[in-house]
């Protein structure tokens, strides 16, 4: 079984601590914690004043559980899905804030929420794939290994990218399962989201350091387009994983390959368009002209989407754990470890607006559904924006 190693614990190792760990690390549980060795945090950057360039209001608020799991927010219409790590599944209507539905998988959630509008799908760490409609559970499956990325919900299908990197399909409605392939794995993955989704008629899935095209209908590859290959001498260092979320514009895909690039792909011809050394962790959002995300020390960066060129650069969020961005309008919107959600130009980078919540880190990505910015805190609650 592959060891699976979180991404804030990676960061943190020294190279002596990684080479003391290779040994152990390789065939260690997913659940096994890897600790790094001591070192003094950097200290996170001041806040600058708010500019308050950009008037929003707080439109609504709501309460999930804890979340300490890779939380996939998931849009569907004018509804959002969420879960929380004791196994609560709900969703909400984007507007009001009302609660829809709510049910539970019944153990602690390792992976989700999957969301077509109707299915609603998540992994819990017993390894059971769990499908609602409305909130009451229609159908599980055993799968054979730990999942940290949330299912995808498509097609009529539930499609899962398992954490020894097998892809499988079963069926939505009925959770008969269709078919599955196996990909010879590395001996270690991370304890993240990585990359699945639908591209017109393909399933689009990252393994390893490559973003792979896949018939959904029988999981036959397609084509395959490297971001970034693996590198250094020991198990650690070669450590290579696409990481959610992803930038979509048509056929164009940008991704982030853990530590080491991002990337663009053409998918429709299944070439690499560019590729970008970066050094972050988390995934990346954008439109046809600009790609943007978040480097491990905190620096928000927009690449052009064309060539890959930087087009610049901000460095006020030094430190402060700044996550996956989302771009909405004219703003590149950020969250951070401290609860506050930041408002970014996404002309230069400059500030626009800083969001309060309750003070607990950001726990998933950013979403848009309808007029409202959705965030969840890792004290689950969950905060609705509306720019006025």
């Amino acid at each position: 079984m592959s060891g699976a190693i979180p991404s804030r614990a990676l960061r943190a190792l020294s190279a002596a601590g990684a080479l003391a760990l290779l040994a152990a690390c390789s065939n260690l549980p997913p659940s096994f914690p890897i600790i790094g060795a001591r070192a003094e945090k950097p200290k996170a950057a001041e806040l600058q004043p708010n500019p308050n360039l950009i008037a929003v209001r707080q439109a609504w608020t709501g309460r999930i559980g804890a979340v300490d799991f890779p939380l996939v927010v998931t849009v569907a219409g004018n509804a959002v899905a969420l879960g929380s790590s004791d196994g609560t599944v709900a969703g909400f209507d984007a507007a009001t804030g009302r609660e829809q539905w709510r049910g539970s998988a019944g153990a602690p959630l390792a992976a989700g929420v999957g969301f077509d509008g109707s299915t609603a799908a998540v992994v819990t760490r017993n390894n059971d794939l769990v499908a609602f409609a409305s909130g009451r559970e229609v159908w599980r499956q055993k799968l054979p290994a730990l999942t940290y990325t949330a299912p995808l919900v498509a097609g009529a299908r539930v499609f899962v990218l398992g954490g020894d990197r097998t892809v499988t399909a079963f069926d939505g409605g009925t959770g008969r399962r269709l078919w599955s392939q196996t990909r010879t794995g590395d001996p270690l993955v991370l304890r993240q989201a990585g990359v699945m989704l639908a591209v017109g008629d393909t399933l689009v899935v990252g393994l390893a350091g490559r973003l792979v095209g896949m018939n959904p209908l029988s999981g036959t590859v397609r084509w395959e387009a490297p971001i970034a290959t693996a590198r250094g001498i020991n198990d650690i260092e070669r450590l290579v994983d696409l990481v959610g979320r992803v930038s979509r514009v048509g056929d164009s895909v940008c991704a982030r390959a853990f530590q080491a690039a991002i990337g663009c792909v053409d998918t429709a011809r299944g070439q690499v368009t560019w590729t970008q050394r970066a050094s972050g962790d988390e995934g990346v959002h954008g439109d046809g002209s600009n790609v943007f995300g978040t480097e491990s020390d905190g620096r928000v960066v927009s690449w052009r989407r064309d060539n890959g060129q930087r087009a610049w650069t901000n460095e006020r969020l030094l430190h402060r754990g700044a996550g996956t961005p989302l771009l909405l309008g004219r703003s590149v919107i950020v969250g951070d470890d401290f609860g506050f959600v930041h408002l970014l130009n996404r002309e230069d980078g400059t500030l626009l607006n800083r969001l309060a919540t309750d003070g607990s880190a950001i726990a998933a990505a950013p979403v848009a559904a309808g007029n409202s910015l959705v965030v969840v805190t890792r004290n689950g609650g969950v905060f609705a924006f509306v720019p006025q």
